[in-house]
């Protein structure tokens, strides 16, 4: 049995969850609404405040797709209740960003500053800086995981940090490998 799978997803007051014959479940909480599809082979319940995944067989397949659709489930949970974020880091001199109303501008050492518009479900908050010397923080913010991360790993691909004085944007708790520069002459 998946240690995942079988775990019960509870479901806080003020959500209400949706299970059609087909498997999609749809999940509204006080942040807003997700649906998603389901395998039709795993059999997903909604009893007294609980939600459970159980699997037909110990088939490969149904054992992947049983923890899986687990925490799928759960994270749909969580979304509508608290909301994902994530927080990159920019470094380096001339390095910013900014909003212009939804979009996010960032300087990133182009020639030309790169606009980004949001996907819909997702919002950008740019955070000032404290001290020249720390880095400028944007949030991410929205209610579907897997929105939120992919657009933070579109914005990280812009300018990853670059291992020799760390500029670039990194999300804050990833840690960058240094690496000396070149060697100094010998006298």
């Amino acid at each position: 049995m998946s240690r995942i799978g079988k775990k019960p997803i509870p479901v806080p007051r003020g959500v209400e969850v949706t299970i059609t014959e087909e498997n999609r479940v749809t999940v509204k909480g006080p942040k807003g609404t997700l649906s998603q599809q389901f395998s039709p082979e795993m059999l997903i319940t909604h009893e007294n405040g609980v939600i459970t995944v159980a699997r037909p067989s110990d088939d490969k397949r149904h054992r992947a797709l049983h923890g899986l659709t687990r925490s799928l489930i759960a994270n749909m949970v969580t979304g509508v209740t608290e909301g994902y974020q994530r927080i990159l880091e920019i470094t380096g001199i001339g390095y910013r960003a900014a909003r212009e109303g939804k979009n996010l501008v960032l300087q990133v050492g182009f020639s030309h500053p790169i606009r980004v518009t949001p996907p819909e479900g997702i919002t950008f908050e740019v955070l000032e800086r404290r001290s020249a010397n720390e880095p400028q923080q944007v949030i991410i913010r929205g209610i579907d995981k897997q929105k939120v991360g992919e657009e933070a790993a579109k914005l990280r691909a812009l300018r990853p940090p670059e291992p020799y004085k760390g500029y670039g944007i990194k999300y804050r708790d990833e840690r960058i490998r240094r690496k000396a520069g070149k060697a100094g002459k010998a006298r």
